[in-house]
């Protein structure tokens, strides 16, 4: 099945001048969702040794959960600002569209894990560095970064650099 064709693209959304590729197509798809988590996985085993997986809100959970149960790994959620109930450290970030903030519980990571970042975009990459910078603050070690899609054009794998990087879709 031929994911890229399975995803919707909105115009000017949530801005104008963005176009939004909706993964919500290819979730309500049985197949194409178990494709999409399959090949996934697939990457994810090219990274070499992890403990752990990691998901940024919200749309990390949708693809790094199911990855963790199939891999028989923990999954670490990394939530918006004010979202985890316990103790937690912080980063903000720059969107393509604005600033925001993430944060993860301070004992998520025991230092010297290894693990994954799985999430459903790479644009700009500053979701994604706001993410390793929470791995690294606690002492784990980024074994990787998985992505459902990359768009290219916005070269994110530039921020990226010494990290292994794959993504499944790209544009």
């Amino acid at each position: 099945m031929d994911l890229k064709a399975q995803l919707r693209h909105v115009k000017d959304f949530p801005k104008e001048g963005i176009d939004f590729i909706d993964i919500t197509t290819v979730l309500q798809d049985g197949e194409a969702l178990q494709q999409s988590i399959e090949e996934m996985k697939r990457l994810a085993l090219e990274m070499g040794e992890f403990d752990l997986i990691i998901g940024p809100e919200s749309r990390g959970f949708i693809f790094g959960a199911p990855l963790a149960y199939a891999l028989k790994k923990g999954f670490v959620p990394i939530r918006k600002r004010g979202k985890l109930p316990w103790k937690t450290i912080k980063v903000e970030y720059k969107l393509e569209y604005g600033t925001d903030s993430l944060e993860m519980h301070q004992d998520a990571i025991k230092p010297g894990q290894r693990v994954l970042i799985i999430d459903d975009l790479l644009a700009t990459g500053g979701t994604t560095e706001s993410n390793i910078k929470l791995v690294e603050k606690l002492g784990g070690i980024v074994a990787g970064l998985v992505y459902f899609i990359e768009l290219e054009f916005l070269e994110g794998r530039k921020k990226l650099e010494g990290y292994k990087v794959s993504s499944l879709v790209k544009f």
